[in-house]
């Protein structure tokens, strides 16, 4: 795991353009603290800062040049040592035992389709001396970053975006098609950054730029064609679960690999639980294990993973998180961040990522077994609703969402109170806008996303005066039988990468801490979305194959709770700790016309969160705090 940086810059000098790149290289040195390089070629710079995981000795060091090819990398080939043996049937000799080697010289071996034999996490630049082109790539799922930006002929490339404003040539001018995104969802998707003529490579895709500054962009994987191709397994039930024990048992020890010492994440979920339960049926020693707890029992979790560490016998450490903590985080988060990204659990994220750090360098964690297998309580919610919707007529449902929007949410709140047996709804003040507007939804697609955002679409256009950005692509429909893929799909393409994996890669990346992900392996993902929906959810209960497997390792009541999620108490601690920051914020005029925000509308806004009676919703509100926050850090200064 490593930081990487360049630039072609023909219009300085050589001299020049070196200061810049180690400038850049430099500011990302916490995420590489154990070696650095620089490559140059005329105009070229390709910069590098190493976190030593696999072969720790110097004939690690990057830049890597070998032939026509000069490489920086940032990840893990985890099967880098099946390739390596194919590459040296070819003849290929190698001088060290690292994946950096054998990356670049594959590519000299099969060229663009290389990245195809990879299973791993990665970002990597490879120039071309021969050719003089540049090529930028990202792994399928998004694991790592890359960001890029080309403008007045100057273009930059790091993995993060602070690295940009090294260079005096970078205009940091805000896109709105990305503010309006983060607003509607608290991150920024690619190919959007929030700077214009900057952009962040797509995952599964290949950029490739010559000193012209001509480009050309494709994809060498793609989750929707990998659903939309899909044929859904005809095994039976019983044969299914033991072919997807033994690919988790595969994938999970692929990311063992390390010359360091391994720990892991542990919720006391169902993922991370199956993950610890499998690895430390094969380990020969307890392993490490990081939770995090809070005071507060509606978001304490730490109870349970102790629980399954005891039975599993791991080395469980835990830290429980207060509100001294919070407060000592909140100001870093600019710096960690340095694009708005709004999900407060980057807090918690980013403490139990310290935590591993002080006895391991490489921490597993189980994001990506809620979008394969059907975790999520919406992905439930909208198969039922959108089934039973969709035989209307669009114009009827259209009419119903306006003939219930004339109806007050607290008047709904306090009915249901009295009615003995009715559900409690609180919140339908912010809930009931996308639920209404769910209504109308041509496509499954659009029903998800709707019914996903923080404020939809009419609510947006009031706030801030720029179009509003789609969310994700409607134009495929659910397979047969496969409702829960699609649905996976969805968030596989926008939440996954533009919130989990930048969320996990920042935090452990700011300590140094590598960050691995044994769920996302692309044979794993493939192999999920051909599930029937029947063994993701069944008799109400999600990830219904996954149950069947950890129960082998770990006592159902260990296991069986409602879902709780990485949560804060935001809504307490925006209204105490940050209440004047939020005063402030409404009230500044800059800001509003930083991002094309309404300023009365804005204010309005606070207000109604502030108020004892809140009808705000507490995430957007944290959305426009962060937002302000980061504008302080890197646009008013």
């Amino acid at each position: 795991m490593c930081r990487i940086a360049g630039l072609i810059d023909p219009q300085t000098s050589a001299e020049k353009a070196r200061h810049y790149a180690l400038a850049m290289r430099d500011s990302l040195a916490y995420g590489g603290p154990d070696d650095a390089g620089i490559f140059q070629e005329g105009p070229l710079c390709l910069a590098h800062r190493r976190l030593s995981i696999i072969d720790l000795s110097a004939a690690g060091h990057q830049p890597m040049t070998w032939g026509d090819w000069v490489l920086v990398f940032n990840g893990e080939i985890y099967n880098y040592q099946e390739i390596r043996a194919d590459l040296q049937k070819q003849g290929y000799v190698f001088t060290s035992q690292s994946d950096s080697e054998v990356l670049v010289k594959a590519f000299d071996c099969w060229h663009t389709e290389a990245v195809n034999r990879f299973r791993g996490m990665f970002a990597f630049a490879l120039w071309n001396k021969k050719s003089q082109k540049l090529l930028l790539c990202r792994d399928r799922v998004g694991a790592k970053p890359l960001f890029w930006y080309q403008h007045e002929g100057l273009l930059l490339f790091a993995s993060e975006l602070k690295a940009f404003h090294e260079h005096p040539g970078f205009v940091a001018k805000i896109s709105q098609a990305a503010v309006s995104l983060y607003l509607q969802t608290g991150y920024i998707k690619a190919p959007f950054c929030i700077f214009q003529h900057t952009y962040k490579v797509e995952p599964g895709g290949f950029v490739e730029i010559d000193l012209q500054g001509q480009v050309r962009q494709w994809k060498y994987w793609d989750v929707r064609q990998v659903y939309e191709n899909q044929h859904l397994h005809k095994a039976s039930d019983s044969d299914l679960i033991k072919q997807c024990e033994k690919l988790l048992e595969e994938c999970f020890q692929l990311r063992m690999v390390a010359d360091v010492p391994v720990g892991m994440f542990l919720s006391g979920g169902i993922d991370s639980s199956l993950l610890t339960a499998i690895l430390q049926k094969n380990s020969p020693r307890p392993l490490h294990t990081f939770s995090i707890g809070f005071e507060d029992i509606r978001y304490d979790e730490a109870p349970y993973a102790r629980a399954v560490a005891q039975h599993l016998g791991t080395e469980h450490t835990e830290l429980y998180c207060t509100e001294t903590d919070f407060k000592s985080i909140v100001p870093l988060l600019p710096e960690m961040h340095d694009e708005p990204f709004g999900d407060s659990s980057a807090i918690p994220t980013f403490l139990v990522s310290r935590l591993a750090r002080e006895k391991v360098k490489v921490s597993l964690s189980a994001d990506g077994g809620d979008e394969l297998f059907a975790g999520y309580t919406k992905y439930q919610a909208n198969e039922a609703y959108y089934r039973r919707l969709r035989p209307f007529p669009l114009a009827l449902r259209k009419m119903a969402a306006q003939a219930l929007g004339q109806i007050p949410p607290d008047w709904v709140e306090k009915t249901l109170e009295w009615m003995p047996g009715a559900p409690k709804l609180k919140g339908l003040q912010w809930r009931m806008p996308k639920l209404l507007g769910a209504l109308g939804a041509q496509t499954p697609v659009d029903f998800q996303n709707l019914a996903s955002l923080y404020i939809v679409p009419a609510a947006l256009q009031k706030l801030h005066r720029a179009p509003v950005e789609a969310i994700a692509k409607s134009d495929f429909q659910a397979q047969k039988d496969a409702w829960y893929g699609l649905f996976g799909v969805i968030d596989l393409e926008t939440y996954l990468p533009g919130d989990i994996m930048t969320k996990v890669d920042r935090a452990t990346m700011q300590v140094a801490l590598e960050g691995r992900e044994p769920f996302l392996d692309h044979k794993l993902i493939e192999f999920a979305l051909a599930l029937p929906d029947h063994l993701k959810m069944s008799g109400g209960k999600t990830k219904w194959i996954l149950r069947q497997i950890l129960y082998q390792y770990v006592p159902q009541n260990l296991i069986e709770r409602p879902k709780m999620g990485f949560a804060i108490p935001v809504q307490e601690w925006l209204k105490s700790h940050l209440r004047e920051d939020l005063e402030n914020l409404a009230q500044d005029p800059r800001f509003a016309e930083t991002f094309a925000l309404d300023q009365a509308e804005l204010q309005k806004i606070i207000r109604g969160f502030l108020a004892p009676q809140t009808r705000q919703s507490p995430h957007f509100v944290w959305f426009l705090y962060v937002l302000w926050a980061w504008y302080e850090r890197w646009i008013k200064c």
